[in-house]
């Protein structure tokens, strides 16, 4: 129990706080390797990277690279290399989506267009890899060429299922590993190799940034139908509109009697969604205990993400990996 409290006592600011240098040098580097003769590549990733992202990832790796001892410049260009992959991957998302918006400003693809989003997306990929290379460190190449990979058939596969109201739980965690875990299971582990960790280290990093990616995805989806009434529109029906199948969904059908399951289905098919419609579904999914059993979901990744620290002695860099563990569980809206 004592353990418990001590590590719930630190919140995600004081983690953010004790990264603030860290974190800008991050920025310099971010703001370096964008540079291009092609002035439309710099303007289209300022547009993403300069809009508030929480820098989830680049804290990540600098924290499990702190918690084994690391503490030379690489960590800065590496953690660097994390926000342009998944810079690159929302770049293309938007554009599979046709989405209007991304964090609260009108998103790339509907400024400079498909096309630009798509080119600019590879360019960050592209930069990504030169950037391991001046690092040097193969193991991490290797790996992140093999995340990458990942990354890709995620994509792929989520477009294969766009629309697909029989998409299984089984399925569903498929996706989220491959679009979103992957990634930062990658931030955490790089941070561990950097810092030349034992092989069981590295691998306790990477099952827990994995966890904690898991988690983080299903939360995510799972805000979408915890909407208040007035942003309730806004929030649930993007997904939805999008033919995305999230968990709370999945399941609530799942436990739903045949012919009610079918009217759900049906309405989920279609492609304008309703006022009326979205609140059916939102009721439907609450009825069936769907936003409980994905929260349930989310915290038994947190809690299994948390074991995979055992293997390290206490530390301020252990108790910050915990703070970000109970930041995903208790993010709202």
């Amino acid at each position: 129990m004592t353990k418990k409290k001590v590590y719930s006592s630190m919140q995600i600011q004081e983690v953010f706080s004790a990264y603030k240098k860290d974190l800008q040098e991050v920025e310099k580097y971010l703001s370096r390797y964008i540079t291009s003769d092609v002035k439309l590549i710099p303007e289209v990733s300022r547009h993403l990277i300069g809009s508030g992202g929480k820098r989830f990832r680049p804290l990540l790796l600098l924290i499990s690279a702190a918690l084994c001892g690391y503490k030379r410049k690489s960590r800065f260009p590496m953690a660097a290399v994390m926000e342009f992959i998944h810079t690159a991957t929302l770049l293309h998302d938007d554009v599979i989506d046709q989405a209007i918006m991304r964090r609260g400003k009108t998103s790339a693809n509907n400024i400079w267009g498909n096309a630009a989003s798509v080119l600019v997306g590879d360019f960050l990929y592209s930069k990504s890899f030169t950037l391991m290379t001046e690092i040097g460190n193969m193991q991490i190449l290797k790996m992140m060429s093999d995340v990458t990979n990942v990354m890709s058939e995620g994509e792929v596969f989520q477009l294969m299922k766009c629309g697909d109201v029989n998409l299984t739980e089984e399925e569903y965690l498929t996706i989220i590993h491959k679009k979103t875990a992957v990634l930062i299971s990658a931030a955490c582990s790089s941070g561990a190799i950097l810092a030349g960790a034992s092989q069981d280290k590295v691998a306790s990093l990477a099952h827990f940034g994995h966890n904690i990616g898991m988690a983080f995805q299903i939360t995510d989806d799972t805000l979408d139908y915890m909407a208040k009434e007035k942003d309730f529109g806004k929030s649930i029906g993007k997904d939805l509109e999008e033919g995305k199948m999230t968990l709370p969904l999945i399941y609530a059908l799942k436990k739903a009697k045949p012919a009610e399951r079918k009217l759900i289905k049906e309405k989920v098919s279609r492609k304008k969604l309703s006022q009326k419609c979205l609140k059916e579904i939102l009721i439907f999914i609450q009825e069936h205990g769907g936003i409980d059993y994905a929260l349930k979901c989310a915290q038994k990744f947190i809690t299994d993400a948390k074991a995979m620290l055992e293997i390290f002695p206490e530390s301020t860099q252990k108790k910050q990996l915990h703070a970000v563990a109970d930041y995903i569980l208790s993010r709202k809206i």
